[in-house]
């Protein structure tokens, strides 16, 4: 284990999931991060937290826990079934939506030509038509408000 350690996770016998903190943490924040991330503490034992329900997808869990404490910054050593990086559990099964054939679709249409039979619109700009030149020597009208602030 490395001197920076400031959590420990891994399976326990008798209460399952469990983590642990080590001396460079204080213990009441100790408490109040695994608290948030479903640990309780463990009677009798001190320093000993336990997965709350282990059954309801203890592993995934417990390495979401040991995810969400690195990212915060802290040492965290994991037994190698629950390390994030090492084990990533089964892949979860996708449920055939029709998302992709319907994109596969849409894009097809969006790049083939339009059903009313016109061709695609072109992507060029159209020509610039040349703007006609100010006539010279023709008077300014200055428009002034009226004295009560309505138009008709």
């Amino acid at each position: 284990m490395e001197p920076c350690t400031h959590f420990v996770f891994g399976t326990h016998k008798d209460h399952g999931f469990v983590a642990a903190f080590t001396s460079a943490m204080p213990a009441h924040l100790a408490h109040w991060f695994l608290a948030r991330e479903q640990f309780e503490p463990v009677p009798g034992e001190p320093n000993l937290f336990r997965l709350t329900d282990p059954e309801r997808d203890g592993p995934r869990r417990t390495r979401r826990a040991v995810q969400d404490l690195r990212r915060h910054g802290y040492g965290v050593h994991a037994d190698h079934v629950l390390a994030p990086a090492t084990s990533t559990g089964p892949p979860r099964p996708t449920r055939p939506n029709g998302l992709a054939e319907r994109r596969s679709r849409l894009a097809q249409a969006a790049a083939g030509r339009f059903p009313q039979g016109g061709p695609a619109p072109t992507t060029a700009p159209p020509a610039a038509r040349p703007t006609p030149p100010k006539p010279i020597g023709t008077p300014t009208v200055h428009l002034t408000a009226s004295a009560t602030g309505r138009s008709r």
